[in-house]
């Protein structure tokens, strides 16, 4: 650990950024938060499903994990990372205000970006009128008319999960795959309409949305609009790594692939969170995240050791000479 300034650099300061730092603090290692400030769920009034702090509102949430990492210890800056590289001792990171600090791990926790369709009107009401997650919204949307809009061939699954919270489901096919004749069996079982044909805007009023206006210029009422955007990876100190995002199923996006532990493919760089997972809610990317703060810290105490036994057969030899 000589020469460097840190055990673990985390890149990251959402959900999974901070369980993994205050794992690693508690730890007793030396660990800095790198927070680049733009959390995925920004736009949302509040985190649910997330046992104790059901409601919490993001930044309140965030906030709170800061706070825990600095109690330990731990070290949480406001940063944009850059670049980052390794080095004979481990890892060198560069941040937008020119710095470049070393560690001998690094843990991302980046998370991911919602690549919004260019759909006028959608990204207006995005996390709250138009949602993703039904385990994120789907309480606080239920019983409303729910309109899914496809993007890809998942959102007849969508269609059918969204139906669990309201019996007012329409399908948007918006010009894409139709329904195979088995999905378009279980549609009409669960009593979810089909609507064919492109969609050219989303409409609201009073700042809520009212509907979908397909390309022929009719529009169906609807007042929530449920999509499955594709997740991106923005990274680029990646390069540096030699780390690459690889595609996910059914053109869904993008994600980091690591071991059950965490480890990327380049040693001694864990990844944890959205950027691995982009299903993973608030409670399961943090989960993740100190499951792998965890096997990192016994990596560098099986480390530790061996420098000592090294340290001591070398006293030892000296001793008897």
């Amino acid at each position: 650990m000589q020469n460097l300034d840190f055990d673990v650099i985390v890149i990251g300061g959402g959900a999974a950024g901070l369980s993994a730092g205050l794992m690693l603090a508690r730890s007793r290692r030396s660990v800095l938060v790198l927070d680049a400030g733009a959390p995925r769920n920004a736009p949302a009034a509040a985190v649910h499903a997330l046992f104790g702090r059901d409601g919490t509102p993001p930044a309140e949430l965030a906030e709170r994990g800061r706070e825990e990492v600095r109690r330990y210890g731990g070290e949480v800056r406001a940063a944009v990372v850059t670049d980052a590289r390794r080095d004979a001792a481990g890892f060198g990171v560069t941040t937008d205000s020119g710095d470049t600090l070393r560690a001998a791990r690094l843990v991302i926790a980046t998370g991911l970006v919602d690549d919004l369709p260019a759909l006028p009107g959608l990204r207006e009401h995005w996390g709250r009128d138009v949602v993703h997650c039904p385990y994120c919204h789907g309480w606080e949307v239920r019983d409303t008319a729910i309109g899914v809009l496809a993007l890809h061939p998942r959102a007849v699954h969508q269609a059918l999960l969204f139906r669990q919270w309201s019996d007012d489901v329409v399908l948007f096919v918006n010009d894409f795959a139709e329904p195979t004749v088995e999905e378009s069996e279980q549609l009409a079982a669960r009593g979810i309409r089909v609507v064919r044909g492109a969609v050219a805007a989303v409409e609201s009023a009073d700042g809520r949305v009212t509907g979908l206006r397909l390309a022929d210029g009719s529009v169906e009422p609807r007042s929530t609009i449920a999509i499955a955007a594709r997740s991106l990876v923005l990274a680029p100190f990646f390069a540096g790594l030699g780390l690459e995002p690889e595609e996910l199923p059914l053109g869904m996006g993008e994600h980091l692939v690591v071991d059950p532990a965490g480890r990327t493919a380049v040693p001694g760089v864990w990844a944890a969170g959205n950027v691995t997972d982009p299903s993973a809610q608030v409670g399961m990317a943090a989960a993740a995240a100190a499951f792998a703060a965890a096997q990192l810290n016994m990596e560098l105490v099986q480390e530790d050791v061996q420098r000592a036994v090294a340290a001591q057969r070398e006293q030892a030899v000296g001793a008897a000479g």
